[in-house]
């Protein structure tokens, strides 16, 4: 069954699209989203969470970031979902297809129309290519798109130096400042896992790439990235340790850690 995202910022057409696809036998779930800004969060959540998207179907004039901005965006997903246009506007079908759309839908929209849509969406998740058209994406690195005054910026998770938990939130630290995205830090410490981001704390998590000296003081750790020093919990400091001997190459099979215990303070 397939996993689909409706985009529209006009409440009408958003709510008989979603009512369209959900009458579709071969879509298993819907989610709707009211404009494009909107939708990336949504992807960016699903991602994080481990769930798959098979296909966004969205307008193309939008207010703010519209859907052709929207699908360019969507080349920095290291397995970016499939685009189906749905729009009244017949002027920019060239365009979409040199950005890899699947379909390109004219409203009214008619049932047997969005049918063939979905069809094509269902044969392309069976036997997945590259969309024509669409550089493939770095499969060694994935953008993070982030709110910032009512714009949409994409953050490479290569810049990302470290990573603080803030409440509901995570901040995602980088040479250019920080920026808040709102997903749980246990999820992305998964997530990032086999990207080089270790645990160092209960609320940190860093890119071992960016570390640059790690430090002991009385029984207690700490990592330095760039101008920061970052404590290390007793609970992770031999993990660290024993991760940043392999990566400097100077194994030092007896030296031990002092005070190492398994709480977190």
């Amino acid at each position: 069954m397939l996993h689909v995202l409706a985009v529209d910022d006009e409440r009408p057409a958003l709510e008989e699209l979603t009512y369209l696809l959900r009458n579709d036998p071969r879509i298993g779930r819907v989610t709707g989203a009211a404009d494009a800004s909107a939708a990336l969060r949504d992807l960016s959540r699903m991602l994080v969470e481990g769930e798959r998207l098979d296909a966004v179907f969205l307008d193309i004039r939008m207010p703010g970031l519209d859907g052709l901005d929207f699908t360019r965006l969507l080349t920095g997903f290291a397995a970016p979902p499939h685009v189906v246009f749905v729009t009244a506007h017949d002027d920019c079908a060239v365009t979409a297809y040199e950005l890899g759309a699947l379909d390109y839908l004219l409203k009214p929209v008619r049932p047997e129309r969005l049918a063939e849509s979905v069809r094509r969406v269902a044969a392309a998740v069976r036997r997945p290519s590259p969309p024509a058209g669409e550089a493939s994406p770095d499969p060694d690195d994935e953008m993070i798109p982030v709110e910032l005054g009512g714009r949409t910026r994409l953050v490479s998770r290569r810049a990302v130096t470290h990573v603080e938990a803030q409440g509901d939130y995570v901040r995602l630290h980088t040479a250019d400042g920080g920026y808040l995205v709102r997903m749980p830090l246990s999820a992305l410490s998964r997530r990032w896992e086999g990207a080089g981001f270790i645990r160092i704390h209960r609320s940190t998590l860093v890119a071992a790439a960016h570390i640059t000296e790690l430090r002991f003081d009385g029984g207690r750790a700490a990592v330095q990235i760039g101008d920061e020093l970052l404590q290390v919990s007793r609970r992770h400091t031999r993990e660290v340790r024993d991760l940043l001997v392999r990566k400097f190459h100077q194994p030092d099979e007896d030296a031990r850690v002092p005070g190492e215990g398994r709480d977190d303070r």
